[in-house]
This record gives structure tokens, C-alpha cells and sequence, in this order.
């Protein structure tokens, strides 16, 4: 079977996991890697399997006729501007969350993926967790009503013992606590709401602990949401949390409630004063090994096969989500209610 010859930007700890998940689908291969380090070719075969050309340009990458998808695994300030490059050449994209660090990119990325005709997934990987497949199927099934109010908060203490640390905490790289990793929850939280956003409220501290002294920025953020159908919800993003990892998912509906992987139904007459137990594993850990990268990329290369957009994690998604975000941080910027324009289309 034919498959989509990939090329990753940049070959850090999330990369890794990409060339991991990419090579383990049935359509993908990694065949090159665009870094600055002196990568030696026979390395990385040993590694990861199979020839992987090195190349350290960018262009140089892109002029690669052999390749047809390019993953970015680099920097994210240097995610818009590369998607931009490696649309204009013609070539698919992967694309690692955020998508940008100014909202004013993200029409940039938009008209250009538009115009070349490419197609795109947005590393959002959790709608493609056991937990969120899980949480959708219940939704969808109807069992818990309509749902009214939900509540996903990411708490992930990114200190000095994390690798993503050393750039995270600059402003420049990092951008906020929802930018940074806290977008995976938000975005969860639209993806179980089911409804776009008109208006946020946002509010940002941060810990007075030395460990978290470097960030340039807030470190955590709760944002209240106002949905097109009515509902609300509430998301919290804290980096400076001293726990373990929690993705804390709480939705409530007409005909039942759910807590993590614990639910409860009117439809299925059970004790309301118990709860049942969804057979799911739990976002319970920040190492990108564990991330479902695996299921997501093979759903791209084969939406890349029927010629069709990329399902749960599109472009257009991505986009809708971050332009909650920017409005997010506006809210927690200037003490006020951000309206979304737009919203729906």
C-alpha cells in the first residue's frame, strides 16, 4: 500500500511522538526531518525505522518533490509563518497546537491554505482520546438531555522539572495559559457543547511561587463562555498547579450529568443517587507519548485518501477555537466581556 511521505519541522519531545504515530498508521511515513541540530541519517533510521533524509532549511524541505505532508513540531511562534511556506509549496499539513500567537494570523493561515488547496489537522489530538470518543458517543446517544452547562478545566503544573519549560515561560513562545496547553480543554468544551461561542469573561492570577517565578504571563485563567444555543460553560487553565495532571470534565443536561467517567441517566432508571462508570481511559498525563496522535493521523491520511476535510480537527475548527482564546485573553487583559463576531458561520 502506497503511503504519504512525511516531513517533520523540528525534532524536539513532540516531534518524537509524531514520527512515532505517523510510522505506526497504515498510510503515513516519516521520510525527512528539517532541523537545526546535526542529525546524523543512520541515526534515525536506527530509531525510528526506515530513511529519513536530513535537511536544514525549510525551503529545502519544501523543494522535496517526495514530499507530500509536513508536520511542524517547532517553536509555536514559528507555526504561522511555516504553515504559510509550506502551504504555498503545495503541501499538507500537520500542524501542532497553537496554531499562532496573534489572532491577526490566523486569516493569514486561512487564505493561503484556502487558496493552494490543502488540507490540514490541527493537533487537538484530545477529541480523538478514549475519554472524549467516549464522552461524544454518550452525547450523541442522547443520554444526557440537552446540555446546559459544562465545565472542562485543564491542571497541568508545568515548572522547571518540564521540558517545555525552558521556552514556555516567555511571552514570546508561550503567549498564555490557554495558548500554551490549556486550548486542549477549551476546545474540549466546544467540541461537548456542541454550540458556538457569542461572549467570554476572563480572569488571570498567577502563583507566588518561585518555581513559576520565570513566566512572562499569567499562569492560570478561568474563562466563563456564553454559547449560540444558550448554554454556558466555565474552562480554568493553570500551569502553576502542584498536583498531578487533571483534565477535569463536568457536563449537565435535562435527562443526566457526567463527572470524568462517572455519568448518570434518567433514561437508563438507574439510582440517581449513583453513579455509573464509562469503560474509557482518562486524559490523566501531559507526556505527548501518550497522546492519542496515533488515531487522529491515521483519520488525516485518510481523509487525505477520499479527498475530503480532515474530521474533528480541521483548520476551520482549530481557528474557531483559537478566536475564543484570543477573545479569552482579551476579557483577562482589559477587565471586560469579549463578544465573538461571527459566531455560527
Amino acid at each position: 500500500m502506497k503511503k504519504y511521505n512525511v516531513g517533520v519541522v523540528g525534532y524536539g519531545w513532540v516531534a518524537s511522538a509524531h514520527i512515532s504515530a505517523i510510522n505506526a498508521t497504515s498510510l503515513g511515513q516519516v521520510s525527512a526531518v528539517c532541523s537545526a541540530r546535526n542529525l546524523d541519517e543512520g541515526e534515525l533510521r536506527r530509531k525510528h525505522g526506515g530513511a529519513i533524509r536530513v535537511y536544514h532549511q525549510l525551503d529545502e524541505l519544501l523543494a522535496d518533490p517526495e514530499i507530500q505532508v509536513v508536520a511542524l513540531c517547532s517553536l509555536p511562534d514559528q507555526h504561522a509563518k511555516q504553515a504559510v511556506q509550506a502551504a504555498r509549496a503545495g503541501k499538507h499539513l500537520i500542524i501542532e497546537k497553537p496554531l499562532c500567537l496573534l489572532s491577526a494570523d490566523l486569516s493569514a493561515v486561512q487564505k493561503v491554505v484556502q487558496k493552494a488547496r490543502v488540507r490540514v489537522c490541527v493537533c487537538f489530538e484530545c477529541r480523538f482520546s478514549s475519554q472524549f470518543l467516549a464522552t461524544r458517543a454518550l452525547l450523541d446517544r442522547g443520554l444526557l438531555g440537552d446540555v446546559h452547562y459544562g465545565e472542562i478545566d485543564y491542571y497541568h503544573g508545568i515548572g522547571p522539572w518540564y521540558g517545555q519549560f525552558r521556552w514556555n515561560t516567555r511571552q514570546a513562545q508561550g503567549g498564555s495559559a490557554l495558548l500554551s496547553a490549556g486550548c486542549h480543554a477549551l476546545d474540549a468544551l466546544r467540541l461537548c457543547l456542541g454550540s458556538e461561542v457569542t461572549e467570554v469573561t476572563s480572569y488571570a492570577t498567577r502563583s507566588k511561587s518561585k518555581l513559576f517565578a520565570p513566566y512572562e504571563y499569567p499562569t492560570t485563567c478561568v474563562t466563563l463562555l456564553k454559547f449560540e444555543n444558550g448554554s454556558v460553560g466555565k474552562c480554568a487553565a493553570s500551569l502553576d498547579c502542584l498536583q498531578p495532571y487533571y483534565f477535569h470534565t463536568h457536563l449537565v443536561g435535562s435527562k443526566g450529568s457526567l463527572l470524568d467517567n462517572r455519568f448518570y441517566s434518567a433514561d437508563l432508571g438507574t439510582d440517581k443517587a449513583g453513579w455509573n462508570t464509562l469503560a474509557m481511559k482518562l486524559l490523566d498525563s501531559g507526556d505527548v507519548a501518550d497522546h492519542p496522535y496515533q488515531t487522529q493521523f491515521q483519520a488525516f491520511f485518510q481523509a487525505l485518501e477520499e479527498k475530503r476535510e480532515m474530521p474533528l480537527t480541521s483548520l476551520h475548527e482549530a481557528v474557531k477555537t483559537h478566536e475564543v482564546i484570543f477573545a479569552a485573553d482579551l476579557s483577562a487583559k482589559t477587565g471586560k466581556p469579549v463578544k465573538l463576531r461571527g459566531a455560527g458561520r
